[in-house]
C-alpha cells in the first residue's frame, strides 16, 4: 500500500471530498498551507508542517498552532519568488516524500491553476508522484508511456497536452479517439476529452512530458 503525503492548499477546498481524502488510511503526512489551515482547523485535523505567509489566515487560528500545538511552522515573507504551494511541494521533496496529493490547488483563480499545475514538474524532476485532485478533477504529468485502466479511471474523460515543447510520434490506443504517431502541440484541441473505447487505454511516446487530466462531470 502506497503511503500520501496531503498539501492541503488555500485554493478551492471541498468540504465533503477533502475530508474523504484526508481520512484514507494510505494518508500518513499533512501539510497545512495559509488558507487551507482553516480547514484543518475548522475540521479538527492536525497537520505534520505548516507553511505559508499567511496573508490569507486568521491570525487567531495561526496562533492556535503556535500556541496550542508542537506543529512546525514555516513562516514566508509575503513578497517572495515562489507561490505558497510551490514551497510546500519542495519542502515535501525534501523530506523525502515520493508521494504527494495536492488538494485546493483549483478553484477561481486560473492563473494560480496554471501555476499549481507547472509545479508538477518539480516533483517529476525529482522522481515523484504528485497529483492535483478535487471531487472532478485529477492532473499528473507523464514522462513515459502509461497504460489506464478503465476500472482505477478516475473518470470516463480524459484530456492530454504537452507540456514545453511539442510531443512527436504521440499514441493513443483503446480510446474513443485513437491517436497514432501524432504531433502534439500546445496549440490545438485535438486531445480534449477523450474516453474509454475499451478497458485500458494505452498512451505512448518516445521522449517529452505531458499534463493527463482524468475528469468526471
Amino acid at each position: 500500500m502506497n503511503r500520501w503525503t496531503v498539501i492541503v492548499s488555500g485554493g478551492m477546498l471541498e468540504e465533503e471530498f477533502a475530508r474523504s481524502v484526508l481520512e484514507n488510511p494510505e494518508i500518513e503526512f499533512i501539510i497545512g498551507v495559509d488558507r487551507g489551515l482553516e480547514f484543518l482547523y475548522r475540521h479538527e485535523i492536525c497537520p505534520n508542517y505548516i507553511v505559508g505567509d499567511f496573508d490569507s489566515v486568521s491570525g487567531e487560528i495561526l496562533g492556535y498552532y503556535e500556541k496550542e500545538t508542537k506543529v512546525p511552522i514555516r513562516k514566508f515573507n509575503p513578497v517572495k519568488d515562489a507561490s505558497d504551494t510551490e514551497i510546500a511541494l519542495r519542502l515535501c521533496l525534501d523530506l523525502g516524500r515520493k508521494n504527494i496529493l495536492i488538494l485546493g490547488a483549483t478553484g477561481n483563480r486560473i492563473d494560480h491553476i496554471w501555476a499549481n499545475v507547472q509545479c508538477l514538474k518539480i516533483g517529476l524532476d525529482a522522481g515523484a508522484d504528485v497529483r492535483i485532485v478535487d471531487s472532478r478533477n485529477r492532473i499528473r504529468l507523464l514522462d513515459r508511456e502509461i497504460t489506464l485502466s478503465k476500472k482505477e479511471a478516475y473518470g470516463p474523460y480524459f484530456s492530454v497536452f504537452p507540456l514545453g515543447k511539442s510531443v512527436e510520434k504521440f499514441n493513443i490506443e483503446g480510446a474513443k479517439y485513437p491517436l497514432k504517431n501524432h504531433k502534439l502541440t500546445a496549440y490545438d484541441s485535438l486531445c480534449v476529452s477523450n474516453a474509454f473505447a475499451e478497458e485500458a487505454v494505452r498512451i505512448t511516446f518516445p521522449e517529452g512530458i505531458v499534463i493527463l487530466m482524468e475528469t468526471r462531470d
